[in-house]
């Protein structure tokens, strides 16, 4: 599967089978680590509505570092994931889900479903996938 179908089936995931915004994207890079995919969404369980119902850290975003940090088994993963947010905040105008929530024009300045796929493809630019 590549990168895009990756994040076809995370926004699948959170639109149709009650995912929330991190275990969409964690579940779907699945393959990317060595955990379960009980495992990645008993992790991801707490990480929707913005860290906790906070409205702070999108939980999409989590979900893509949680990832990153399996993959790199903790070597050099906090480089991975700065570049992950940066790349994030450029596709969707923000990192903060109450932010990327407020709505501009009626409309909200990123859905969680774009939020969803713009985690997947963040981590596949970084990860080179």
């Amino acid at each position: 599967m590549d990168i895009n179908e990756i994040a076809n089936k995370a926004v699948e995931l959170k639109m149709y089978h009650g995912y929330n915004c991190c275990q969409a994207v964690a579940t779907a890079l699945a393959d990317e680590t060595n955990l379960t995919l009980e495992q990645l969404n008993q992790i991801g369980a707490g990480f929707c509505a913005g860290m906790g119902n906070l409205e702070a850290t999108c939980g999409s975003l989590i979900g893509a570092v949680i990832v990153a940090g399996s993959k790199t088994e903790g070597k050099q993963t906090l480089q991975k994931a700065r570049a992950m947010i940066e790349t994030f905040e450029d596709m969707c105008g923000a990192t903060i889900c109450k932010d990327l929530k407020a709505k501009v024009d009626g409309k909200p300045l990123c859905p969680c479903e774009e939020c969803v796929r713009n985690a997947v493809l963040a981590y596949g630019k970084v990860m080179n996938n």
